[in-house]
Protein backbone atom coordinates (compact mmCIF):
# COMPACT_ATOMS: atom_id res chain seq x y z
CA UNK A 1 0.00 0.00 0.00
CA UNK A 2 1.30 3.40 -0.90
CA UNK A 3 1.86 6.18 1.61
CA UNK A 4 1.88 9.77 0.38
CA UNK A 5 3.25 12.72 2.33
CA UNK A 6 1.32 15.99 2.11
CA UNK A 7 1.75 19.32 3.85
CA UNK A 8 -1.47 20.76 5.27
CA UNK A 9 -2.42 24.01 6.95
CA UNK A 10 -5.13 24.50 9.53
CA UNK A 11 -7.82 26.92 8.39
CA UNK A 12 -9.99 29.29 10.36
CA UNK A 13 -12.19 30.63 7.54
CA UNK A 14 -15.34 28.69 6.68
CA UNK A 15 -18.24 28.94 4.25
CA UNK A 16 -18.61 29.10 0.48
CA UNK A 17 -16.60 32.30 0.02
CA UNK A 18 -13.63 30.96 1.97
CA UNK A 19 -13.80 27.63 0.10
CA UNK A 20 -13.79 29.47 -3.26
CA UNK A 21 -10.72 31.50 -2.23
CA UNK A 22 -8.93 28.28 -1.20
CA UNK A 23 -9.75 26.60 -4.54
CA UNK A 24 -8.63 29.71 -6.47
CA UNK A 25 -5.18 29.23 -4.87
CA UNK A 26 -5.08 25.66 -6.25
CA UNK A 27 -5.79 24.17 -2.84
CA UNK A 28 -8.58 22.00 -1.43
CA UNK A 29 -10.51 22.48 1.81
CA UNK A 30 -10.77 19.37 3.96
CA UNK A 31 -11.65 18.01 7.39
CA UNK A 32 -9.65 15.54 9.47
CA UNK A 33 -11.66 13.62 12.09
CA UNK A 34 -11.56 10.46 14.18
CA UNK A 35 -10.41 8.96 17.47
CA UNK A 36 -12.82 11.16 19.44
CA UNK A 37 -10.89 14.34 18.64
CA UNK A 38 -12.52 17.54 17.44
CA UNK A 39 -12.65 17.85 13.65
CA UNK A 40 -9.64 19.72 12.30
CA UNK A 41 -10.29 21.95 9.28
CA UNK A 42 -7.42 21.88 6.80
CA UNK A 43 -6.23 23.34 3.53
CA UNK A 44 -4.45 20.77 1.33
CA UNK A 45 -2.35 21.19 -1.85
CA UNK A 46 -4.70 20.56 -4.79
CA UNK A 47 -2.43 18.94 -7.38
CA UNK A 48 -0.60 16.66 -4.91
CA UNK A 49 -3.91 15.56 -3.35
CA UNK A 50 -5.39 14.83 -6.80
CA UNK A 51 -2.40 12.62 -7.65
CA UNK A 52 -2.62 10.84 -4.26
CA UNK A 53 -6.32 10.07 -4.70
CA UNK A 54 -5.64 8.15 -7.93
CA UNK A 55 -4.79 5.22 -5.64
CA UNK A 56 -7.85 3.86 -3.83
CA UNK A 57 -7.61 3.93 -0.01
CA UNK A 58 -4.28 5.76 -0.14
CA UNK A 59 -2.60 6.31 3.23
CA UNK A 60 -1.81 10.01 3.62
CA UNK A 61 0.91 11.18 6.02
CA UNK A 62 -0.07 14.75 6.89
CA UNK A 63 2.45 17.33 8.06
CA UNK A 64 0.09 19.84 9.69
CA UNK A 65 1.53 23.37 9.96
CA UNK A 66 4.98 21.80 10.29
CA UNK A 67 4.13 20.91 13.91
CA UNK A 68 2.33 17.58 13.96
CA UNK A 69 2.27 14.46 11.80
CA UNK A 70 -0.89 12.41 11.39
CA UNK A 71 -1.90 9.42 9.28
CA UNK A 72 -5.25 9.52 7.46
CA UNK A 73 -7.26 7.76 4.78
CA UNK A 74 -9.79 9.49 2.49
CA UNK A 75 -13.40 8.79 3.49
CA UNK A 76 -15.35 11.18 1.27
CA UNK A 77 -14.21 13.11 -1.81
CA UNK A 78 -16.40 15.74 -3.45
CA UNK A 79 -15.66 16.70 -7.06
CA UNK A 80 -17.14 19.29 -9.35
CA UNK A 81 -19.70 17.32 -11.41
CA UNK A 82 -18.75 19.01 -14.69
CA UNK A 83 -15.05 19.92 -14.49
CA UNK A 84 -14.03 17.11 -12.12
CA UNK A 85 -11.75 19.18 -9.89
CA UNK A 86 -11.65 18.48 -6.14
CA UNK A 87 -14.05 20.57 -4.06
CA UNK A 88 -13.65 19.04 -0.59
CA UNK A 89 -12.18 15.99 1.11
CA UNK A 90 -12.98 14.25 4.42
CA UNK A 91 -10.04 12.40 5.96
CA UNK A 92 -10.25 9.82 8.75
CA UNK A 93 -7.46 9.77 11.31
CA UNK A 94 -5.83 6.33 11.65
CA UNK A 95 -2.99 4.86 13.68
CA UNK A 96 -0.47 2.19 12.70
CA UNK A 97 -1.76 -1.23 13.74
CA UNK A 98 -5.40 -0.06 13.84
CA UNK A 99 -8.06 -1.98 11.88
CA UNK A 100 -10.20 0.13 9.54
CA UNK A 101 -13.25 -0.60 7.38
CA UNK A 102 -12.74 0.26 3.70
CA UNK A 103 -13.93 -0.82 0.25
CA UNK A 104 -11.40 -2.21 -2.20
CA UNK A 105 -11.95 -2.41 -5.98
CA UNK A 106 -12.83 -5.81 -7.50
CA UNK A 107 -11.08 -6.69 -10.79
CA UNK A 108 -12.02 -9.67 -12.97
CA UNK A 109 -9.50 -11.57 -15.08
CA UNK A 110 -9.91 -14.31 -17.66
CA UNK A 111 -12.38 -15.04 -20.45
CA UNK A 112 -15.96 -16.19 -19.96
CA UNK A 113 -17.04 -19.38 -21.72
CA UNK A 114 -17.92 -18.88 -25.42
CA UNK A 115 -21.54 -17.94 -26.02
CA UNK A 116 -21.86 -14.16 -25.67
CA UNK A 117 -22.21 -14.06 -21.88
CA UNK A 118 -22.10 -10.83 -19.91
CA UNK A 119 -20.27 -10.28 -16.61
CA UNK A 120 -22.21 -8.17 -14.11
CA UNK A 121 -20.47 -6.50 -11.17
CA UNK A 122 -23.04 -6.65 -8.37
CA UNK A 123 -20.37 -5.07 -6.15
CA UNK A 124 -17.56 -3.17 -7.85
CA UNK A 125 -15.88 -2.63 -4.49
CA UNK A 126 -15.66 -5.21 -1.70
CA UNK A 127 -16.10 -4.03 1.93
CA UNK A 128 -13.23 -5.34 4.06
CA UNK A 129 -11.51 -4.75 7.36
CA UNK A 130 -7.72 -4.36 7.24
CA UNK A 131 -4.83 -2.88 9.19
CA UNK A 132 -4.58 0.82 8.30
CA UNK A 133 -1.07 0.58 6.86
CA UNK A 134 -1.73 -2.68 4.95
CA UNK A 135 -4.93 -1.99 2.99
CA UNK A 136 -4.93 -3.99 -0.27
CA UNK A 137 -5.20 -1.84 -3.40
CA UNK A 138 -7.64 -4.28 -5.04
CA UNK A 139 -8.69 -7.95 -5.30
CA UNK A 140 -8.54 -9.96 -8.50
CA UNK A 141 -11.11 -12.65 -9.30
CA UNK A 142 -10.79 -15.25 -12.08
CA UNK A 143 -13.88 -15.65 -14.27
CA UNK A 144 -12.17 -18.05 -16.69
CA UNK A 145 -14.71 -20.34 -18.42
CA UNK A 146 -17.75 -19.28 -16.36
CA UNK A 147 -21.17 -19.65 -18.01
CA UNK A 148 -24.58 -18.01 -17.53
CA UNK A 149 -25.95 -18.50 -14.04
CA UNK A 150 -22.52 -18.68 -12.38
CA UNK A 151 -21.93 -16.38 -9.40
CA UNK A 152 -18.89 -15.48 -7.37
CA UNK A 153 -19.67 -14.91 -3.70
CA UNK A 154 -17.70 -12.75 -1.29
CA UNK A 155 -16.47 -15.87 0.57
CA UNK A 156 -15.02 -17.23 -2.73
CA UNK A 157 -12.59 -14.31 -3.07
CA UNK A 158 -9.07 -14.88 -1.77
CA UNK A 159 -8.07 -11.96 0.44
CA UNK A 160 -4.53 -11.02 1.44
CA UNK A 161 -3.49 -12.15 4.93
CA UNK A 162 -4.67 -9.81 7.67
CA UNK A 163 -7.73 -8.75 5.66
CA UNK A 164 -11.26 -9.86 6.62
CA UNK A 165 -14.57 -9.59 4.80
CA UNK A 166 -16.77 -6.69 5.85
CA UNK A 167 -19.92 -8.27 4.34
CA UNK A 168 -21.77 -11.58 4.64
CA UNK A 169 -19.85 -14.34 2.83
CA UNK A 170 -22.98 -15.25 0.83
CA UNK A 171 -23.11 -11.78 -0.80
CA UNK A 172 -22.94 -12.02 -4.61
CA UNK A 173 -20.04 -9.97 -5.98
CA UNK A 174 -20.02 -11.03 -9.67
CA UNK A 175 -22.50 -12.96 -11.77
CA UNK A 176 -22.59 -14.17 -15.35
CA UNK A 177 -25.68 -13.40 -17.43
CA UNK A 178 -26.82 -14.69 -20.81
CA UNK A 179 -26.81 -11.93 -23.40
CA UNK A 180 -30.36 -11.16 -24.49
CA UNK A 181 -31.08 -10.58 -28.16
CA UNK A 182 -33.45 -7.79 -29.10
CA UNK A 183 -36.88 -9.00 -30.10
CA UNK A 184 -37.65 -8.40 -33.78
CA UNK A 185 -40.33 -5.81 -34.42
CA UNK A 186 -43.76 -7.33 -34.98
CA UNK A 187 -45.02 -7.26 -38.57
CA UNK A 188 -46.80 -4.05 -39.42
CA UNK A 189 -44.97 -1.91 -36.83
CA UNK A 190 -42.12 -1.15 -39.24
CA UNK A 191 -44.54 -0.32 -42.06
CA UNK A 192 -46.51 2.08 -39.84
CA UNK A 193 -43.31 3.80 -38.76
CA UNK A 194 -42.22 4.16 -42.42
CA UNK A 195 -45.59 5.71 -43.38
CA UNK A 196 -45.41 8.21 -40.52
Amino acid sequence: MSEVKLSAETRTEFGKGAARRIRRDNKVPGVLYGHGSDPLHLTLPGHELLLALRTSNVLIALDIDGKSNELAIPKSVQRDPIKGFLEHVDLQLVKRGETVSVEIPVQAEGELAPGGYLLEYVLDALPVEAEATHIPESVTVSVEGLEAGASILAKDIALPSGTKLGVDGETVVLQVLAAQAEEPAAEGEGEEAAEA
